[in-house]
């Protein structure tokens, strides 16, 4: 496999809580540095001293109130903010951006789970950002009940909303996985070195297709 045609690509793994997308951002990232191609591993939100900011205020269980459409336009500032100010500059000289979670999330999490519609969160991604879509999203699946178990600590104020919310994200994400050509799914239930193996297996179709 040719990795350093993974230059200047955007890759984001995404998935239901509990479903281990950061530790295998973490593993793809040192794989990737391993194999010579420059890398920048990203979360959102976050990833700019405005978007952990933002972050901070959606994850923060004082903020119960939050509405919907609330959440939607911090996720969507804190990520407007991540791509002109970190993702885009990367991606010009030839990075290769892979960020933990991007607007697949926001499509499972506030236009499905939190019923506001895809229509209300796709317009406003179309104003908020320069650019939409990663050019691969990996969906990390895992039933609700299981991602749950899985947090440590205190669980955050998206993490409480509870298993049908959960389960309405899991089903979210796969529904997007259909319609998208641009989008994998693997099964995350097994091992996190089982999980890496087909990740990678899935990047290596990528890069051949």
């Amino acid at each position: 496999m040719d990795w350093q045609k993974l230059k200047g690509k955007f890759i984001v793994i995404d998935g239901p809580d509990g479903s281990g997308k950061s530790t295998q951002v973490k593993l793809l990232s040192k794989l990737m540095i391993d194999k010579g191609v420059p890398v920048l591993p990203l979360r959102d939100p976050g990833g700019t001293r405005i978007g952990e900011h933002i972050r901070g205020i959606l994850l923060d269980n004082n903020n119960a109130d939050m509405s919907v459409r609330c959440e939607l336009l911090l996720y969507m500032a804190s990520r407007a903010q991540l791509f002109s100010q970190r993702i885009e500059p990367a991606l010009r000289q030839g990075e290769c951006v892979l960020c933990d979670r991007w607007i697949s999330s926001t499509y499972a999490y506030q236009a499905v789970a939190g019923r506001i519609g895809p229509e209300v969160v796709l317009k406003v991604a179309d104003t908020a950002l320069e650019r939409s879509w990663p050019d691969l999203t990996i969906i990390v699946d895992l039933p609700s009940e299981v991602g749950l178990e899985r947090i440590s600590g205190t669980p955050d104020r998206m993490e409480q909303k509870g298993h049908k919310f959960h389960q309405r994200v899991r089903d979210a994400f796969l529904e997007l996985a259909d319609m998208r050509d641009d989008f994998e799914v693997i099964d995350g239930s097994s091992s996190i070195r089982e999980v890496h193996r087909k990740i990678c297996e899935v990047i290596e179709r990528y890069v051949h297709s």
